[in-house]
């Protein structure tokens, strides 16, 4: 929401919108909770972020990006996060002090579970202390998402040519050894690895697709957006997910049967796009970036 004063999250008890981004035409773009669910952080076109802890409120905001902010994430270990921003530039950011630690231009961003390296976009790269480590020059179009594998020995990266490659980090030259995954016929706009190793990937073609990596088998085939797929998120257990379309709902999809369990609608008045959402780490909520976040209940755990 566009409102001035900082809002506060729920705590138990049921749904609630948070509001606090300042500025005309600055909606919340993305949000990303820490690793133990005590703070929320969310980004905006405003060009900031802001950090909460879940019924408490504001703790600090961020200013230094000259673009609207388009992604955010934790490190595993919750003492970095990361910003993306169309000014084409990641910021690496002290979660203790709010301090901005690196800048680089890039186009997506992704921390690997060990919390040691940073995928980067558009073109593909590992950072590693905030220096490049690897450069990945296998697709054909501009890099717009990329999330690494839980062990954190592979990183899958979907580009604007509508593939999807897999990168073996183990080899002392991961731009040799890759696997591409094929069957979208648009851009891929966003990929999400569940803990137990599965790969869901969104599309431009208004469809997601889960994969088994290891196999390069497509598991199942999700439909039901009207719009072209913007974010999708595993529930901890990786049984559901969740997935905002460049519209007015988030679903939540069984993942086993591949049906929608449920279509969640943004409030009227507030905005017209789900930009983004995200479980909490132990799964009782699911967050959109406009921030309408929802108590859980056993059918959509």
């Amino acid at each position: 929401e566009n409102s001035g004063a900082p809002g506060t999250l729920p705590g138990p008890g049921g749904a609630k919108a948070a509001g606090g981004h300042r500025g005309e035409g600055g909606p919340v773009k993305a949000s990303a909770f820490s690793p133990g669910g005590q703070r929320l952080l969310t980004a905006s076109e405003d060009g900031g972020g802001m950090a909460g802890r879940p019924g408490v409120g504001l703790l600090w905001r961020l200013s230094g990006h000259t673009g609207p902010v388009k992604v955010c994430r934790f490190s595993l270990d919750g003492r970095l996060f990361a910003t993306t921003s169309c000014d084409y530039t990641i910021r690496l950011w002290d979660t203790a002090e709010a301090k901005c630690l690196h800048q680089r231009s890039v186009g997506t961003v992704s921390f690997s579970p060990d919390s040691t390296q940073l995928a980067s976009g558009a073109q593909g790269s590992l950072l590693q202390s905030g220096q490049m480590l690897h450069h990945l020059g296998g697709h054909r179009d501009s890099v717009q998402s990329s999330d690494f594998a839980p062990s954190s020995d592979s990183l899958a990266t979907g580009s604007w040519d509508s593939t999807i490659s897999i990168w073996d980090l183990r080899m002392a030259t991961p731009v040799i050894f890759h696997q591409e995954l094929e069957g979208h016929s648009g851009n891929i706009s966003c990929l999400c690895y569940s803990a137990s190793g599965l790969l869901a990937s969104g599309s431009w073609d208004k469809t997601i697709h889960i994969w088994k990596p290891s196999t390069r088998s497509l598991l199942v085939q999700l439909k039901g957006h009207v719009t072209w797929v913007k974010s999708i998120a595993f529930s901890p257990d990786g049984s559901q997910l969740a997935s905002a379309g460049y519209s007015h709902m988030v679903k939540v999809w069984d993942c086993n049967t591949g049906k929608c369990i449920e279509t969640l609608k943004i409030r009227p008045g507030v905005l017209d796009v789900a930009h983004a959402c995200a479980f909490t780490p132990d799964g009782k909520l699911l967050v959109s970036v406009e921030l309408l976040i929802r108590q859980d209940t056993k059918s959509t755990a």
